[in-house]
């Protein structure tokens, strides 16, 4: 018998008359493999454009000088006197708002005129006007890019740092020097001004020569340079983002997979009945001449077509959702790693190479088992369907006993360190402890039923027993359905009680972190990696008005460290009111530390910063600050959840001394007893007029605190959503598949004088009994790993600390609703099972 024929007899022609369990098995494939691909789309738009319009203009250069705080103007000079061929470009990089659509752009300041003569690589295009070039060093002429949907002349009103001011578009950026996104560009003199740093610049770029190497240009400029300037090739900082980002975006690529592995087993269990089914089909096959290889190839052929055809539906599905999960995506990135605005969904060949593998991969390996089942049986044991079923009840007690040895495996496993920042061992713990799950549900089903046949007879009647008989007597089928619905429970549950921990624990910090009245910051959308100033003598008016007692400035600096950024702040640290970051690891009087903290050159860190960078208390570390070194000791280390990349935190009077610049990025307003909230806003903002700065209550940046971190973790529920209703459209599918396959048993009932409504009624407890074991495995599982993600995966990921907490509200609703879908899927089956004529059921068999 060729394989061909064997697949149409064996394969094609069931599988025509069972359409509903092959578009069950296709459904499974398609979801799972469109959120894989969504979330791989989707990561690549939001994560990989953040290296944006930063790097417009840049051109081809080899090495860049950069500084905390930024380089000293006089370096450029430095260089350029250098007896060597090297080509320097200095640039001043930030952020603008676009007043009227409020988008934030980062603005970049560049020597227009050796541009335009020519003496570096990057042009720019001059508007037709004979006039322009002369306009080339005013103030307000910008070059834009053309997205921005803007004509040379135009004005255009920006907000930079507190202030906002009217510029002219004088050209416009070619698109050949784009890096991505829209971005503005203006003379680097202009944009010292406009910006504030006069005297200093952000970047040096450097061009070197082919010959020597880049290592020996490295080590004769270094030589020239100061000690608290950093020389790196040049996209450092790129890099530096790209492998912060890492951790983000391979949790997040895990997370989805979650829908895929439910799907997984809902393919073993489409394969799984199409076998049971099938048996007599087998053997007769078998006696025909078919090999065993045959008819394993023959099953794992139907479970490539139904990975192939669900991997083509999960193309154009996993783009149409990377639509929504992109925005989600990006307002995260934004929020808490770097400014980026999300570049175009790629349908690149790749991707839809990832979607087929993943698709037909996934199918193949869900089906190994039930298709070597299928290879194994023989002719003669062709119609004893009971002998399997017997095997597994038979080796529930051996699988129980694998279960808890890989359940001590994945506690083993949860205990070994991340390996190059990735918790690879927490996600090995996670997966051993989802196979001892699926071992031990055999082991759960059979003692449930046996135990409660009982009291469900006396509860629910006859019915009740025998749903609990049959889910008993069918342990395989019945296992599998279980388990597929468990796991994606687990997950909900894990998943829910990890954010939900996480949620509690950054409100309680931020109660802690936040005792300030008022706070103010610049207009404009917040970002991890953006720090606008406010005009220091705005805050020295605020200081001295009626109401209130006193103003805190707060500055900060992004900075690298050890390769990766970091958050460089200083603080105003007065013990004679409540302040900021109070809560330290050590659990010392926050008076100590303060004492220690005025002693100079201390500083505290963050917990992210301490556990990737591997410092404690009382270590040291060196930072390029103002041109020089500064050798600052760890005082303590405080929780902070605000900040993933991790701070360094100095008291102001330390900060002012290396970096000299008085503006803040941000003020906390203290009030003075008895005065009214309202009232001194109210005086703040007529005395803020001429500055754009937005001013917030602490219930008001509390209540912001909690809607960033929910938008944060909506991708999350999305998907924890995808894998449930993944896994209930499985029961669905699969109580159809049981009530065709026990049609005979269903009829010899209503023969024996059972009715209609019984027959129903025993499909829905069948229904429910699934949905109460799921809830009970899936329960267990969930918290177990739950205590996984909160204190292995997040610890090795992000170095937080999370305190355990119960949502119990949310668990219960989220369960209900999974238990009440479960139930809701058994109705159209139990009205399959209503319609069956008993007497044409026991005849055809």
């Amino acid at each position: 018998m060729s394989y061909l024929t064997l697949f149409f007899r064996l394969i094609a022609r069931p599988a025509l008359r069972e359409p509903a369990r092959s578009l069950l098995a296709i459904a499974a494939v398609a979801v799972g493999a469109a959120v894989v691909l969504a979330i791989d789309l989707a990561g690549n738009a939001a994560a990989g454009s953040f290296r944006s319009s930063m790097e417009t203009m840049a051109g081809d250069n080899d090495l860049e000088v950069t500084a905390a705080g930024g380089v000293p103007e006089a370096v450029a000079g430095t260089l350029a006197r250098l007896p060597y061929p090297l080509r320097i470009s200095a640039r001043i990089e930030d952020h603008a708002t676009v007043l009227g659509s409020g988008e934030a752009v980062p603005l970049i300041g560049l020597d227009l005129i050796a541009l335009a003569n020519g003496r570096q690589q990057a042009k720019i295009e001059v508007a037709q006007d004979t006039q322009a070039l002369e306009h080339i060093n005013d103030p307000d002429a910008i070059w834009i890019t053309r997205s921005l949907g803007r004509r040379s002349g135009d004005r255009i009103a920006l907000l930079i740092n507190d202030r906002r001011r009217e510029y002219t578009v004088r050209g416009f950026i070619p698109e050949s020097s784009q890096a991505g996104g829209d971005a503005i560009v203006m003379d680097i003199g202009a944009a010292q001004l406009a910006t504030g740093k006069t005297g200093r610049l952000d970047r040096i770029l450097l061009k070197t020569p082919d010959r020597p190497g880049i290592d020996t240009w490295v080590e004769r400029l270094r030589a020239r340079l100061p000690a608290g300037l950093t020389l790196s090739p040049q996209g450092s900082q790129t890099a530096a983002n790209r492998r912060m980002l890492a951790a983000f975006r391979w949790n997040l690529r895990i997370l989805s997979y979650i829908a895929l592995l439910v799907g997984a087993f809902l393919i073993y269990n489409a394969v799984s009945l199409g076998v049971v089914r099938r048996r007599a089909d087998i053997g007769t096959v078998r006696a025909l001449g078919a090999s065993r290889r045959a008819v394993l190839i023959a099953f794992l052929a139907e479970a490539a077509l139904f990975g192939a055809v669900g991997a083509a539906i999960a193309i154009p599905l996993g783009r149409l959702l990377a639509g929504g999960a992109v925005r989600l995506l990006a307002a995260t990135v934004d929020a808490l790693y770097i400014s980026s605005r999300p570049g175009a969904l790629d349908l690149s060949a790749s991707s839809v190479v990832l979607a087929l593998v993943v698709g037909i991969g996934v199918a193949i390996v869900s089906a190994l088992a039930p298709a070597r089942e299928a290879s194994l049986v023989a002719p003669t044991e062709a119609m004893a369907r009971g002998r399997r079923e017997f095997a597994l009840r038979v080796e529930r007690k051996r699988d129980a006993l694998i279960a808890i040895v890989l359940a001590a495996a994945a506690a083993a496993a949860a205990r070994v360190p991340a390996v190059e920042g990735k918790p690879l061992f927490g996600y090995l713990a996670a997966i051993l402890l989802i196979g001892a799950s699926s071992l031990a549900i055999p082991a759960l089903v059979h003692w449930c039923m046996a135990n409660a046949s009982g009291a469900l007879n006396h509860i629910i009647g006859v019915e009740g027993l025998l749903a609990a008989r049959s889910l008993a007597g069918s342990l395989r089928r019945t296992s599998v359905l279980v388990g597929a619905l468990s796991t994606a429970i687990a997950m909900m549950t894990s998943v829910g009680i990890m954010v939900g921990s996480f949620r509690q624990t950054v409100i309680t910090w931020m109660d802690n972190e936040l005792p300030a009245d008022l706070y103010l910051r610049p207009t404009g959308d917040p970002a991890a990696d953006r720090h606008p100033t406010i005009a220091p003598d705005l805050a020295d008016r605020i200081a001295q008005m009626p109401g209130v007692e006193g103003v805190s400035r707060f500055r900060a600096y992004e900075i690298e460290y050890q390769g990766l950024p970091v958050t460089l702040a200083g603080a105003e640290f007065n013990a004679s009111r409540p302040r900021e970051f109070s809560n330290f690891i050590s659990g010392r009087a926050p008076a100590r530390v303060l004492e220690e903290m005025k002693a100079g050159n201390a500083a505290l860190v963050s917990e992210p910063f301490a556990y990737k960078h591997h410092v404690r208390a009382g270590d040291s570390i060196t930072l390029p600050l103002g041109g020089g070194l500064a050798t600052l000791r760890i005082v303590d280390i405080f929780y902070d959840y605000g900040n993933e990349r991790g701070y360094v935190l100095l008291d102001r009077s330390t900060m002012l001394k290396y970096l000299p610049d008085p503006a803040p990025s941000n003020l906390a307003v203290y009030l003075a007893a008895g005065a009214n909230l309202e009232t001194v806003r109210d005086a703040i903002q007529r005395v803020a007029a001429n500055h754009d700065v937005l001013i917030f209550s602490n219930r008001e940046i509390r209540r912001q605190g909690v809607r960033i971190f929910d938008q944060t973790f909506a991708i999350t529920y999305a998907l924890e959503a995808v894998a449930v209703i993944v896994a209930v459209m499985g029961i669905a599918g699969a109580l159809m598949s049981i009530v065709i396959d026990r049609r005979r048993e269903f009829g010899l009932l209503r023969i024996l004088g059972a009715t209609s409504v019984q027959t129903r009624k025993l499909i829905l407890v069948e229904a429910g009994l699934i949905g109460i074991l799921a809830n009970i495995a899936g329960l267990a599982l969930g918290i177990a790993l739950s205590l996984i993600l909160i204190f292995v995966i997040n610890k090795q990921s992000f170095g937080w600390t999370i305190q355990f907490h119960w949502p119990i509200a949310v668990l219960l609703a989220a369960l209900s609703i999974v238990y009440a879908a479960t139930v809701l899927a058994g109705l159209y089956p139990a009205r399959i099972a209503q319609r069956l004529n008993p007497i044409e059921v026991v005849h055809e068999e």
